[in-house]
């Protein structure tokens, strides 16, 4: 990459990124201190209660979503370990992306089967 174009995005990269959590962390609190002041004043009835359920969705196998996805990371990790390649070679970010893929797969199957019963 061209020495003067990495010097002009770097810092657009830098401040975007961090714009971006301030804007999201700022969103999700004030979300928050919106509900709790709502429940406070006693506005929550259950209308309120089914717009707050409404963007409530229980993830209960979270946990085997991101054990597989770290799994597959790192059995990728070591095969690339075990692989030569050239350093210009984007064999590395195939096996990642094979890897991620197989484990959200594995993860969707499990959670689809375990959602019929």
């Amino acid at each position: 990459m061209d020495h003067n174009l990495r010097e002009v995005l770097m810092p657009i990269a830098i401040l975007g990124s961090i714009s971006a959590g301030v804007y999201f962390f700022a969103s999700v609190m004030t979300n928050y201190i919106l509900k709790k002041k709502m429940i406070e004043k006693g506005f929550v009835n259950e209308d309120t209660q089914a717009i707050f359920k409404q963007h409530v969705s229980e993830n209960k196998y979270a946990s085997l979503k991101w054990g597989l996805l770290a799994f597959f990371v790192g059995v990728s990790l070591i095969i690339m370990e075990y692989i030569p390649v050239q350093p210009q070679s984007p064999l590395p970010y195939g096996v990642l992306f094979v890897a991620v893929s197989l484990g959200f797969l594995i993860y969707f199957f499990i959670v689809k089967k375990s959602n019929q019963k």
